[in-house]
């Protein structure tokens, strides 16, 4: 497979080797988190946590039931969509740069859709759907990047996983303080505190701009796809 960018980690300062991650997790953290307020308790990345909640309505009672179930069939969807593309291409960095632009297109219908709709009244309604699956294909295009062209680069709209690693290099950075796992323990922290940051900015631009703070993390999208298309994105020894 074709490397994103040549520049090796080391070469680079501590912002252009954390850079990608950074961007990547403000934006999954917000984008989550404003599905979350607006669409009463969509998650528009977490397959798992739809189905927590679709668990936790049916025992309990409660609408939206529907919508947070067929989340999972939309998300494979549209990672069979992708991947089946991105096995097609043959310059990988020019396929990341357009999987970046479909991203920033789907956000924009996201924000679009919200913007026309809202105020949501009903959490069984087809205009929840419509919304939060356009969110949902969004980030399902973002984490097929994810597992296939940027494996470098822990999934950043699933926290689960990283605060693990986080811990992991903690351990290992205190057991033994080289520039390896230095590096590794920076990046396991940039990727968790993007992510915490893009949840707490999430939340409160979506308090003051109500769905046109979806465009704010529509900018560094495209500025990735940006990056990606001249081959740009840092790469691992």
């Amino acid at each position: 497979m074709e490397n994103i960018q040549t520049e090796s980690p080391d070469s680079i300062g501590f912002w252009k080797t954390c850079r990608d991650p950074v961007l990547l997790t403000v934006v999954g953290g917000a984008i989550d988190t404003i599905g979350f307020i607006a669409l009463f308790g969509f998650f528009t990345a977490h397959v798992t946590g739809n189905l927590v909640l679709a668990g936790a309505a049916w025992v309990k009672g409660g609408a939206g039931i529907w919508i947070k179930l067929a989340a999972i069939p939309l998300f494979i969807l549209t990672v069979a969509i992708t991947k089946y593309w991105i096995d097609r291409s043959a310059l990988k960095h020019t396929t990341l740069s357009y999987l970046f632009l479909g991203e920033a297109i789907f956000l924009t219908g996201f924000m679009v859709s919200g913007l026309y709709f809202e105020p949501f009244n009903d959490a069984s309604s087809v205009t929840v759907a419509l919304t939060g699956g356009l969110g949902l294909i969004a980030l399902a295009i973002r984490n097929t990047s994810s597992k296939t062209l940027i494996k470098h680069i822990s999934p950043s709209t699933m926290m689960t996983g990283n605060t693990t690693q986080l811990g992991i290099d903690i351990s290992n950075y205190f057991r033994n303080r080289n520039q390896d796992n230095k590096r590794k323990l920076l990046h396991s922290l940039s990727i968790v505190i993007g992510f915490v940051i893009g949840a707490f900015l999430g939340a409160f631009l979506y308090v003051y701009f109500d769905f046109w703070s979806v465009a704010f993390f529509i900018i560094p999208v495209l500025y990735l796809s940006y990056l990606a298309r001249n081959n740009r994105f840092v790469q691992p020894d």
